[in-house]
């Protein structure tokens, strides 16, 4: 065996270490039991998908699209995710929910290991995890009136006996600012923002205690965005619901969000509340994003902090800190270390050799 080929055996063996759902850092946060006073609790998630591989149909290269992320969210409250596109913020929301299965990690449901449920363990599980997608025109059947479509799960989950589900879906629609006669009405016939109240009511007739909202306004005008907005705010607070809200939008996520956590290429580089971290800021990448938060007072001169150059691919992602080839307060141990992601006080986590390792 050539040098060569003994090097990409070595590389071959420690991806597939990081792809083992038994690595020594899972194992050993798994011996701690789950907070319970957390309803979602993520241990060292990862989600890689393999992009090459060998002869033998070996992976030999992944595309790491979630890399080491941790967090807890309690009952009632709404974590925004922010982040450029393409850094791992919907493959997180999915993988979450289990609609993709993880690389190695832990998901922890009101304190159960869902990586760890059978099919119909987890199917039993469904209605409490909910996702609202980005896109209202694709992610409703043409063929199906909406009582169809809000009342398909519903049957299916038997939440209602058979001669109360129409009254039951009339109920959520309404809840949902949906007139009755829109009931036996088509998707094709609605306007964006309807067809989110749909998408809305279809996620929220399960009853659920979770939902990931994967950027449910984005594809809305400003105006409606503040209807959906509101709705999703008064639906929480009557059920008692908990969100992962997935945003480029900065001003909706600090509208909505009690916490925020700020992903690159993969990984959360900051958590902290909302108050906390748009006051202050203390990850690079972190200052650079809020920069580009538009201000409506004129007279306030802009401070944009501009980055250079380009996202590198999550293929071949830099050594040590990921930021390190963007950021202007490089070192040299950024590029050769990754930095620890630590708790600074009052919950403010940060990854960034700015601050202290120890």
């Amino acid at each position: 065996m050539t040098e060569n080929e003994v090097k990409r055996e070595e590389t071959l063996e420690e991806t597939e270490k990081d792809f083992s759902m038994t690595s020594g850092t899972v194992a050993s946060a798994a011996e701690t039991p789950p907070d319970p006073n957390a309803l979602l609790e993520i241990r060292h998630l990862k989600k890689y998908f393999p992009v090459a591989t060998n002869f033998f149909g070996r992976p030999t290269k992944f595309l790491k699209a979630v890399d080491d992320v941790s967090f807890k969210i309690k009952k009632g409250t709404t974590l925004g995710i922010v982040g450029e596109s393409g850094c791992g913020k919907t493959t997180l929301g999915r993988t979450i929910l289990r609609l993709q299965p993880a690389t190695s990690g832990q998901i922890y449901f009101e304190e159960k290991d869902i990586n760890k449920l059978n099919t119909s363990e987890m199917n039993k599980l469904r209605p409490s995890m909910q996702i609202i997608f980005q896109d209202p025109y694709s992610s409703l059947s043409p063929r199906m009136p909406v009582g169809e479509i809000i009342g398909e799960a519903v049957a299916e989950h038997q939440l209602v006996p058979k001669n109360e589900l129409k009254e039951y879906v009339l109920g959520v629609m309404k809840k949902c600012g949906l007139p009755y006669h829109y009931y036996e009405r088509y998707p094709h016939e609605f306007s964006g923002g309807q067809r989110q109240r749909i998408c809305i009511a279809t996620a929220l007739a399960l009853k659920p205690k979770f939902v990931v909202c994967d950027e449910p306004v984005s594809a809305l005008d400003v105006s409606i965005q503040a209807q959906i907005i509101n709705l999703l705010k008064d639906m929480q607070e009557d059920m008692g619901l908990t969100y992962i809200f997935i945003s480029h939008d900065l001003s909706v996520v600090e509208h909505i969000s009690e916490f925020v956590g700020v992903m690159y290429l993969g990984s959360l580089v900051e958590y902290a509340s909302t108050a906390e971290i748009f006051e202050h800021p203390m990850h690079p990448y972190t200052e650079a994003l809020f920069s580009a938060v538009p201000v409506p007072d004129p007279k306030v001169k802009m401070k944009r902090i501009i980055l250079s150059g380009d996202i590198p691919s999550p293929i071949n992602a830099p050594s040590g800190c990921k930021f390190h080839t963007r950021c202007s307060h490089c070192m040299d141990i950024c590029k050769e270390v990754a930095p620890v992601f630590k708790d600074y006080g009052n919950g403010h986590m940060v990854a960034c050799h700015l601050y202290s390792q120890d």
